[in-house]
């Protein structure tokens, strides 16, 4: 799914017809909603992702308001000069709660909520802060533009150019301004662009990343401001689909080579335990070109699991990652073990670091991954 975003954002849902009722929420919602009862079948009047279609920037940057869910999605690796790590996650959601279009008289009415997930693991302080905003796209309180790209929820935002944003947020004493920049071509995944989650016609969503944003600007954590340089991920999706009834979650990864290449995979786990052949991914070049992966063509063990203190929730906690054809070996571990968002929606999602071996030669890196569905 979105980088597999896709059930990020449709795990709201469950919330959003009360979220609605308000026109601004700072207050998490604290009792979780899980993977299969956020994502029921109410599609019917939203447009679907039914096959490829040419993609036109900088429109594409912005909302599709006739598709049910849309997702803005930021991931990224920081550091100091004197080399402190810090992760994060800045993510925006849209969720149409009704494909009507009738104009209605209150300025509070509208047929679209927001959601933002806000996360920064601090690495040596072994803190992980996450925090979410809800707000309805009325008012100036939450929306999303194409010309000039703008999407918000309150005061946390991304704006300027599609390609070369820059992100704002904070949380009591934690906050993030970034600039980020796109040194690489566009990658559309999927069949250009078209990401296939089941074998129903429309049973997909449009996906496109850009897969390496150098990243400069600063972190406050706890009073003290950090200037920072890094690199980031952006995955951008949009669709009206839910998860198949057949799948219980996925497990995502967008890892950063220091040879040049990105690899983004998800597995689709099923809910007998196996993996859906649906399970795919891109290995991208240093040059921007993309070879697809399909199920087979990615091994991924689990070596070690986690357990949360707070939700008694079991995560896969490390991994072995092979593409054999392309003669890499990786593993890959959480920088913090404790990197779970609890904001209303329960999943993991967190900064972690690669080594291993590419065609015979070391190999390190740097990635996020994606835990959704487990605990259910």
């Amino acid at each position: 799914m979105s980088r597999l975003a896709l059930g990020v954002l449709l795990l709201v849902l469950a919330a959003s017809a009360v979220v609605a009722l308000w026109p601004a929420s700072r207050t998490p919602i604290r009792a979780s909603v899980s993977v299969r009862e956020a994502l029921g079948d109410e599609r019917a009047g939203f447009a679907r992702a039914e096959a490829p279609r040419p993609f036109s920037f900088p429109q594409d940057h912005g909302p599709h308001p006739d598709f049910r869910t849309e997702w803005w999605y930021y991931t990224g690796n920081l550091k100091t000069a004197a080399g402190r790590h810090v992760g994060f996650q800045l993510t925006f959601f849209r969720v149409a709660l009704t494909p009507a279009r009738e104009t209605r008289a209150s300025e509070w009415a509208t047929r679209q909520l927001y959601f933002a997930h806000f996360a920064i693991t601090d690495t040596e302080g072994r803190r992980f802060h996450a925090a979410r905003r809800v707000s309805r796209g009325a008012l100036g309180l939450a929306g999303a533009e194409s010309a000039p790209f703008r999407v918000w929820v309150e005061r946390w935002s991304a704006d300027g150019a599609g390609a070369s944003p820059r992100l704002h947020a904070s949380d009591g004493d934690v906050a993030l301004d970034l600039e980020l920049s796109a040194t690489k071509p566009v990658v559309l995944q999927g069949d250009r662009g078209l990401s296939r989650k089941g074998i129903e016609p429309g049973n997909a969503s449009f996906y496109y990343s850009f897969t390496r944003m150098p990243a400069v600007g600063t972190v406050r954590l706890a009073g003290e401001t950090l200037a920072v340089t890094g690199e980031a991920w952006m995955d951008r999706e949009w669709s009206t689909s839910g998860l198949g009834a057949e799948l219980q979650g996925w497990d995502w990864f967008a890892i950063q080579l220091n040879d040049g290449r990105e690899l983004m995979m998800y597995l689709l786990r099923r809910r007998d335990g196996g993996i859906d052949p649906l399970s795919a991914g891109s290995l991208v070049a240093a040059d921007g070109s993309v070879r697809r992966l399909g199920a087979t063509d990615v091994q991924i063990e689990t070596l070690a699991s986690w357990t949360s203190p707070r939700t008694r929730v079991r995560y896969p906690s490390r991994w072995q990652l092979s593409v054999p054809a392309a003669e890499l070996r990786l593993s890959i571990e959480p920088r913090l073990a404790d990197q779970e968002l609890d904001v209303g929606t329960r999943y993991w999602e967190g900064a972690v670091s690669v080594a291993g071996a590419a065609g015979g030669g070391p190999i390190a890196g740097q990635g996020y991954v994606e835990l959704v569905g487990y605990g259910e």
